[in-house]
């Protein structure tokens, strides 16, 4: 399964370029809200986000929009996608994205960008 994975859960500072990167690849533009990674902080602890394809999203997706791909990593079909917002509801972790102005949702897809962004080196790609 190719997948998104904090290497080091302490390392992240927040510095949010992984959020950066995400929303500018996908939406062209900086917005927290359009990211499929979240830096959360809580009682002065920072946590970083992402998806951990366990499928709960595809799992409640009435239009059967959301499957697996030949690598394990759970991906949106635009097309069958109505833009209901049932898989953003479903998402243990908050990464679903249902941008106001588009027409479908979006989800890591395990690119990359994110990582090549984080200065601290903490994001990683692995397949397993």
């Amino acid at each position: 399964m190719k997948k998104l994975v904090v290497t080091d859960k302490t390392a992240c500072k927040a510095c949010l370029q992984c959020e950066v990167a995400c929303s500018t690849a996908f939406y062209k533009v900086f917005d927290p809200d359009k990211s499929c990674i979240r830096i959360v902080e809580k009682n002065g602890a920072v946590k970083t986000n992402v998806c951990i394809q366990c499928g709960k999203c595809a799992r409640v997706c009435p239009e059967g929009a959301i499957s697996q791909n030949a690598k394990g990593t759970y991906i949106i079909n635009k097309k069958l996608c109505v833009g209901c917002g049932k898989c953003v509801e479903a998402c243990p972790m908050g990464v679903m994205v249902k941008a106001p102005e588009s027409p479908v949702a979006s989800k890591c897809i395990a690119c990359g960008i994110c990582a090549k962004a984080c200065p601290m080196g903490i994001l990683e790609i692995q397949e397993k």
